[in-house]
């Protein structure tokens, strides 16, 4: 019965993240096929965000197919190898890196002339790719500067949390059926909600870029969005640290996840800040919204790093409560 409920989990999970993977992996056959057919991709023929997502998705393809070959059972009772979700990810981050930069470096996308695809996406984090052409460039190559291969910081780390929140909820879960612990389902059930809300924001990023102008100051429905998009980055990797150390002592168990989360987010900022020559956004005017003398972050931008620390030690909290080595560490 045990087998039998792996095995359609299985079947289930590769059916659905291939399902899920389909367009993301079309966009990369095609930009392919246009680069073998014509040199470069048309501007007009150019599908948003090819990357990450494309080596995300391939990424993510191979690591839920190779679950039976990563968890070949490693212990009694039937449970997985101990070291099978790391040996996963790695691989999946491995094909990720490897994709990632073949199509930064091959793929050339034709504007007024062929660029390659790396520097062609740096425009896309400024105004939707409908917007490029009509788009007043002046405020954005203030900002811009010049190209500069750091930006990828946080496009880096969006995808990297991503893929390993994602592969974390596919092992996690094949592991719960077959070893029969289910002290990791709540936890594992909240992270992967995390993973899919921050996915749907990623998505949503892709096709709208939050509706920014490529003004500095953005609208208020753009700083929303910003402000909730960090949060959930910071919320997803630090849940993903809490399913591994859930039922620990409260450090490792609470505090250790909470500030992972706020390191994840303000390493976004920074990747913002690289991105910008130094500068970031601004959600609005005054003192809440300006930068703290040489600090480039705003105090409502310290307001959000807090909070996705402190959100995400709430829910470690909540999901400890009652595990012995929790509560006699209070």
């Amino acid at each position: 019965m045990k087998r039998l409920s792996l095995c359609r989990f299985y079947a289930i999970s590769s059916a659905g993240v291939l399902l899920a993977a389909a367009y993301p992996l079309y966009m990369g056959v095609r930009v392919i096929g246009e680069m073998r057919k014509n040199g470069a991709v048309p501007l007009e023929s150019y599908p948003k965000y090819v990357i990450p997502y494309a080596p995300l998705a391939a990424a993510l393809v191979l690591g839920v197919l190779l679950i039976p070959v990563f968890q070949r059972p490693g212990g009694r009772n039937g449970k997985a190898g101990k070291w099978s979700f790391l040996l996963g990810a790695l691989f999946s981050t491995g094909i990720f890196f490897i994709a990632e930069r073949l199509m930064e470096t091959k793929i050339l996308v034709q504007t007024q002339e062929a660029v390659p695809l790396e520097s062609w996406q740096m425009s896309l984090c400024y105004v939707p790719p409908d917007a490029y052409r009509t788009r007043t460039w002046e405020a954005v190559d203030v900002l811009l500067g010049g190209y500069s291969p750091a930006f990828k910081l946080h496009f880096y780390l969006i995808s990297v949390i991503l893929l390993i929140a994602l592969l974390n909820s596919f092992y996690g879960f094949a592991d719960i059926i077959r070893s029969g612990d289910h002290r990791r389902a709540k936890a594992l059930a909240i992270q992967t909600g995390a993973a899919v809300a921050f996915l749907g924001m990623c998505i949503w990023a892709c096709l709208t870029a939050f509706y920014r102008t490529g003004e500095i100051t953005v609208s208020a429905i753009s700083a929303a969005l910003m402000a909730v998009f960090f949060l959930l980055m910071g919320v997803t990797a630090g849940t993903l640290i809490g399913s591994f150390t859930l039922g620990r002592a409260k450090t490792p168990a609470i505090l250790l996840p909470a500030v992972l989360s706020s390191l994840t987010t303000l390493a976004m900022y920074g990747g913002e800040m690289i991105l910008l020559s130094g500068n970031l956004y601004r959600f609005g005017t005054g003192f809440l919204f300006d930068g703290l003398g040489v600090l480039v972050l705003a105090p409502v931008d310290w307001l959000i790093v807090l909070a996705a620390g402190a959100v995400t030690a709430l829910l470690c909290r909540a999901l400890n409560r009652g595990t012995t080595t929790a509560a006699a560490d209070r």
